[in-house]
Order: structure tokens, then C-alpha cells, then sequence
């Protein structure tokens, strides 16, 4: 910048002598081009994205300064000045690593070019050209007189900044407009080189050009402006992909731009009144555009194809869960009280059996039948969405919660209906949650938690459909809150307990047992019961590490009093534990974990938890039984295949349900049920727990009727471990009942 600075003061009158002609026209000009030169070899050994076009632009520099000593020092101390002469090899071929360092850059911020980059690239080129020989090359292009190395070498220069030119318009047609410092700063030290050559073409034509005159400094101020480009970056290599967004007008701007000046070029030419190049690349220019064009169609095509397959189901090709929840949003901003809108969620039940029996394949055929049929019931504008699995929604713009629960129920008969997969005739049901906006939901997450939580209440309920009703009790009910609570509560030590109920021998009274039922003690809302829990760990896949925990809890409170007083504790098993085969090694070795033996532990189950798979459950617990763990059938008597179960089920003992045995003193029907139960049990050697025992006399009635063990409220009501654990010290050796 000094160098610069002070050669500008020698571009008006100077003092005169040999001395002070060195100093401008040699020593002051060309330090300007040997720190420029510094300063891109210093940036080209940085770690940048950039350091090959500044390696590039270094020996562009370098060219030009050998150039520029050959002709001061040799050229114009000739008698006659060669035309050309060596130092025109060196000033040609500074254009050269010019090129290549605007391709660098180029390649720097676009790792992977697309065919609309390339065509925008070359109707920027082109238009460039097209004007560039048009207005301003056109009279150096047109000499032809005097020698052809002379000719030719007039015609080189210009042809080389016509080529500059166009590359630097074309990297503003491939990388769009942009606040690039760097590729700025880079992009004004072409166009000042530009300008310079376009004046010392015209003022050499005429013969009038003056070394060392306010166009020199044109030069120089393009090589300390690609030195200022190359000091500014300091940005590293990219990982990858593009570096500018091909989104906008920013993009389009340069190519516009270009093409629209090469239709002027074109009809300004009519006349013959520019160089023909100037024409052809303009023709040139229009084509590409043309090209460009037609590729634009075809990736808008393409990205609407994509657009399309983004929001539709692969296997149904119903509309997705993207589709769904765009649609839901815009309903959703447009409901209002007087214009209630609705989305019904449905979860077809048995869906997975038909994938457990007959296979993915079959599951798979069964849904592709679903939407067809579910369509024609659908209004004009509503839209049916496959969210995933076995679940659908319907979004209903405009429709009153009674209107949305008709098409519920409507809905619910065809998929009823049955279906027809692989030659086998099925049939599957399904639970369809209703919800409104934007009463009571008045977001699309709202909508959709409000509209789940229906649904779940439809499957537990087995009502087929379920119109969401906020919980008037202020969100104890939000049971996807809960799910998510209880997911952390498993991870703690201090929220999920088990309260112990014990279970006495009518013959004697005495201690043989207690039942663990899981207790939550939530930091809100106090301490729930199983019925509050166990749903929401249902439907969030949390039976397992629930079963795993209370399984824990229950053994290491068992160890608490074992040997001294070995009172076996029963815990509940669900489907997803029966039928989990690596149940018995889990409970091997948390036995192992809290010393205890096999007959320390009762696992009970209900007997439709075999229902989903009974095969598996069999062998579950026949591993079970030889480790030593006793099985129990829970709640036995409310089930429809009681008999059928007892006679294939590996069981120890029969848990009678209170609905038989609470009015067992005064209904004689009950007794003879209870007797003949009783009988049966014996027969298959099972003993028989009675539960639901609330006072002395249904005690001594069952006790009558044969029945061997008590559990109930008569008894003792379930309680925390350190209570339990005194109770049985008291009842040590005591008779209950």
C-alpha cells in the first residue's frame, strides 16, 4: 500500500533525471507487485480452502513483475522497441494462473456441481463476451494490419480479457450474489486489471500511450486489491458439500442479467454494427439460457416429484404423517368456535397377531386394503393419513364434534367388515380417539396428545370409539405426561415402591405368604396406585423395566426377613413378561443377587395375559417352574377359558377373584361355585388363594369350603415394607383370623 501511495504521487509531474524514473517506473512499481506476490504466498501456505488460487494468483503476480523488470529494464532500452517482444510472453501469461485461480476459488465453495450450475456458469460467460466484444473489445479484435506475430499478439490481449472477463462473471452466475469479502475484493482487482487493459488497447491503437502515466495505476491497484483478497481470508477447508445456497434471486440475478444483455447485443446488431462474435456469442448465450430452461423444468419436476413422495406413505400410498400435520396446522389456524374442526385417530386392534401368524407380508397387504375402503365414507375435504404401524388419522376441517363422531362410528363398521389376506378371511377391529379444535385443543400437538388419549381410552375400554373429554380434575389424566414422568421415575430410587398385603392359611392362620403391588409416589400428585401406572407404562413399552424393577423391590424385601421368617412373595406378571423368554434367567439371577431360593418367590399372572402368545408363555414358565418359582393364576373366574387354560397351563396355585368370594357367606350359588372350584384345584393339585376377603366370616366360610389361603382387607390392607415387616414380627407365631 506504501509503494502504492507513492508511486501515485509520480503519475502527474515528476522531477526529472534518470534517477527519479528508476525510482517511479522501476523500484516504487514493481514493489508494489513483489509485496503483492509476498502476501499470496504467505496466504497460499495457510491451511485455507483457498491456498490453491492463491498460489495460482502468486505466480500470476510473479509473471507480471518479471514482465514488467524485462520491459523496463531490457525493452525500452532498445534503440527500436521489439513488437513483440519477450516481456509479451510474460504479460500473456500472467492471464493464465488468473484462470486458475478463479476456477479454485470456484471449486472451493462448490464441491459438487450440478448441470444448472454449469449452464449458468456458461450464459454468463457468454453474455460477458458477448458485450465485452461488443462495446468494448471490439476495435482492438478488428486489427489485422502489419505482421501476424504482431497481429496476433494484439489480438491475444484482448481475447484474454474477453476469456477474464467471462470467468468472472461466470463465477458470479455459478455461486449467485453474495457477501463473499474475499471473491469481492478479488472481483474488483479483475475488473480494475480489466479496465486498464481496455484503455492501454485503445491508447496503444492510437499510439499515444505513456509509461508512467494515472493508467498504471490501474495495474497496480488491481494487484494490491488481490493481495488486500488474499490477507482477508482466513477461513479453513470445508467439510463438504456446497457453500452457497442455490435458492433465490441472488442466483439468478447474474445469469438474468446476462442474458438479457445478450438479446440487446442481438438486436442492436441488426445493422452489422459490432465485431461478429459479438453476435455469435450472443446466439451463444441464448442457447444456453434456453438449456438452462429446460433443466429448471426438469428439477422443478423432480422436486415436486420428491415433494410428493415426502408426503405420502410408501406402502398405502396415503398422504403420511407430514401430510398430516401440515393439513392440521392450517385447520387448525383456521378453526374458530363457530367453525370446529376435528382429527380422529385410529389403531386397528389384532394387527399384530395377523403379523405374528401369518407373517410382515400379510400385515402389510392388510393395510394397503385399509384406506381404499375407509375413502368413501370420508367428506370432500378431509384427508385420511397413514401415521405409522397400525395407526391412521383423519383430519376434518369445519365438522362439529357430533359430526366427527358419526364418521368415527362409520368408520369403525368398515374396518369391521371382513378382509380378505392371502386367501384367509379376517377380521380386525379397531379404536378411533376423537378430538376437537380449538375446544379443547387448541394447538396441532394438542390436538393430536387429546385425540391419543381418546383413543387409548376406546382400546382399554374396548367401546370401540371415545370422544376426548378434558379432565376435570386439571390434567391428572394427561396420560402422555404421565409416560414421560414415569420413564424418569424408573431411573430414580425414591418413586417407585411396592406396598406388601399379606396372605394367611385358613387352617392355621399363619403368615404364608404376601402379594407386591407397585405403588408410585409421584412428587405432585402422592402416591398412586397400579391403576393410575400401569396403563401409562402400557401404552409407553414400559411393562418390562416396571416388571424388572418391582421384581427388585419385592426380592430385596423378601431378603430383609429371610430365613428368619420365610414368607414368599408373590409379583404380578403382564403379557409382556410372560411371553419375554429371557424371563427366567432375569429372575435366576436376581435371586442369586439377594440370596434367596426359588420357593422365596410367586410370580402371578391373569389368564389373559397368554392370549397373545400362548406357546411362548408356556415355555416361559415351565423354565419358571423347573428353576424352583412357583405360578400362580391370578384373578381367576373372570376369564372365558378358565378350563381350558387350567388343563394346558403350568401352574402351582389358583387366585380366586373377589367377585366370587365376597358374598360368599350369603350366596349359596357362590359357595357351590367356590366348592366345586375348590374340588377342581385339588384334583389338578393347585391350592387356592381366596382373595377379597374382608371380615372373619367370609374367612371361616371359605376355610369350609376347602379353600387353603386368605387375602384381603379382613386380613391386612397393603403396606409399605418396614410396616409389613412389623406386622409379621407381631404375627409371629400367632394364629390370623
Amino acid at each position: 500500500m506504501t509503494a502504492l501511495a507513492l508511486f501515485a504521487t509520480g503519475v502527474g509531474p515528476r522531477p526529472d533525471g534518470a534517477f527519479w524514473t528508476t525510482a517511479y517506473d522501476l523500484v516504487l512499481y514493481n514493489a508494489v507487485y513483489v509485496g503483492a506476490a509476498c502476501v499470496c504466498v504467505l496466504a497460499a501456505r495457510r491451511a485455507g480452502r483457498d491456498r490453491r488460487a492463491w498460489a495460482a494468483l502468486a505466480t500470476a503476480i510473479t509473471l507480471g513483475l518479471v514482465g514488467n523488470l524485462v520491459y523496463t529494464l531490457v525493452i525500452t532500452r532498445m534503440d527500436v522497441e521489439p513488437y513483440p517482444s519477450v516481456a509479451d510472453l510474460f504479460y500473456l501469461g500472467y492471464y493464465l494462473p488468473l484462470y486458475v485461480a478463479l476456477v479454485a476459488l470456484i471449486r472451493a465453495r462448490v464441491t459438487r456441481f450440478h448441470t444448472s450450475m454449469w449452464l449458468d456458469g456458461v450464459v454468463g460467460a457468454l453474455g460477458a463476451g458477448a458485450v465485452a466484444v461488443a462495446v468494448m473489445l471490439g476495435p482492438a479484435l478488428e486489427l489485422t494490419d502489419g505482421h501476424t506475430a504482431a497481429v496476433l499478439t494484439s489480438l491475444a490481449y484482448p481475447v484474454a480479457d474477453v476469456v477474464l472477463l467471462g470467468l468472472l462473471v461466470a463465477a458470479g452466475a455459478i455461486l449467485g450474489l453474495r457477501g463473499d469479502r474475499t471473491l469481492l475484493l478479488l472481483a474488483a482487482a479483475i475488473i480494475a486489471n480489466l479496465g486498464g487493459d481496455i484503455v492501454f488497447l485503445d491508447l496503444a491503437t492510437q499510439g499515444i500511450y505513456v509509461e508512467g502515466g494515472p493508467l498504471d495505476l490501474t495495474w497496480l491497484i488491481a494487484v494490491t486489491l488481490m493481495a488486500t483478497a488474499a490477507s482477508a481470508d482466513r477461513t479453513a477447508a470445508p467439510a463438504g458439500g456446497s457453500a452457497t445456497s442455490r435458492v433465490g434471486w441472488r442466483v439468478v440475478a447474474v445469469p438474468l442479467a446476462c442474458n438479457v444483455a445478450s438479446l440487446v447485443v442481438l438486436a442492436l446488431d441488426g445493422g452489422n454494427r459490432f465485431n461478429s462474435a459479438a453476435a455469435w456469442l450472443a446466439v451463444g448465450c441464448a442457447l444456453a439460457a434456453l438449456a438452462r430452461v429446460a433443466i429448471t423444468f426438469r428439477e422443478v419436476r423432480a422436486y415436486n416429484a420428491v415433494k410428493a413422495e415426502a408426503r405420502t406413505d410408501e406402502l398405502t400410498g396415503l398422504p403420511n404423517r407430514r401430510a398430516l400435520l401440515e393439513r392440521a396446522t392450517s385447520v387448525v389456524a383456521e378453526a374458530s368456535p363457530d367453525r370446529p374442526a376435528a382429527l380422529l385417530l385410529l389403531d386397528l386392534d389384532g394387527f399384530k397377531e395377523v403379523n405374528d401368524s401369518l407373517g410382515h407380508h400379510a400385515g402389510d397387504s392388510l393395510l394397503r386394503q385399509i384406506g381404499p375402503r375407509l375413502v368413501p365414507a370420508l367428506r370432500g375435504g378431509d384427508l385420511l393419513a397413514r401415521l405409522g404401524g397400525d395407526e391412521f388419522a383423519v383430519v376434518m376441517p369445519d365438522a362439529t364434534l357430533d359430526a366427527a363422531e358419526g364418521l368415527a362410528h362409520r368408520l369403525r363398521d368398515l374396518v369391521l367388515q371382513p378382509v380378505t389376506v392371502e386367501g384367509i378371511r379376517l377380521h380386525v377391529g379397531v379404536s378411533i380417539g376423537v378430538a376437537s379444535t380449538p375446544v379443547p385443543a387448541a394447538t396441532v400437538e394438542e390436538l393430536l396428545r387429546c385425540a391419543d388419549v381418546a383413543m387409548y381410552s376406546a382400546k382399554t375400554s374396548r367401546a370401540g370409539v371415545h370422544v376426548y373429554v378434558p379432565d376435570p380434575r386439571g390434567g391428572t389424566g394427561d396420560r402422555l405426561r404421565t409416560m414421560e414422568q414415569l420413564r424418569t421415575a424408573l431411573g430414580r430410587d425414591d418413586q417407585i415402591e411396592v406396598h406388601l398385603q399379606p396372605q394367611v392359611d385358613l387352617r392355621n392362620g399363619g403368615v404364608v405368604g404376601a402379594e407386591a403391588l407397585v405403588r408410585w409416589r409421584h412428587p405432585v400428585r402422592g402416591l398412586l396406585s397400579p391403576a393410575d401406572l400401569l396403563p401409562a407404562a402400557e401404552q409407553a413399552g414400559l411393562l418390562r423395566p416396571l416388571a424388572d424393577t418391582v421384581l427388585a423391590l419385592s426380592l430385596s424385601a423378601a431378603a430383609s426377613w429371610w430365613p428368619s421368617q420365610e414368607v414368599p412373595v408373590s409379583v404380578n406378571l403382564s403379557a409382556a413378561n410372560v411371553t419375554d423368554l429371557d424371563l427366567p434367567g432375569k429372575v435366576a439371577q436376581a435371586l442369586v443377587r439377594h440370596g434367596l431360593p426359588a420357593r422365596a418367590l410367586t410370580l402371578e399372572l391373569v389368564e389373559d395375559t397368554l392370549m397373545t402368545d400362548p406357546e411362548r408363555g408356556q415355555q416361559v414358565l415351565g423354565e419358571l417352574r423347573r428353576l424352583g418359582v412357583r405360578t400362580s393364576i391370578d384373578d381367576y373366574g373372570t376369564g372365558y377359558s378358565s378350563l381350558t387354560y387350567l388343563r394346558h397351563l403350568p401352574a402351582d396355585e389358583l387366585k380366586l377373584d373377589r367377585s366370587l368370594t365376597h358374598d360368599v357367606a350369603a350366596e349359596p350359588r357362590a359357595a357351590a361355585i367356590v366348592r366345586h372350584t375348590v374340588a377342581l384345584a385339588h384334583e389338578l393339585g393347585l391350592s387356592l388363594v381366596a382373595e377379597g376377603v374382608e371380615d372373619d366370616q367370609t374367612a371361616a366360610v371359605l376355610a369350609d369350603l376347602g379353600c387353603d389361603v386368605a387375602q384381603g382387607f379382613g386380613i391386612a390392607h397393603p403396606m409399605p415394607v418396614a410396616d409389613f415387616r412389623s406386622w409379621l414380627a407381631e404375627a409371629r407365631g400367632s394364629r390370623v383370623g
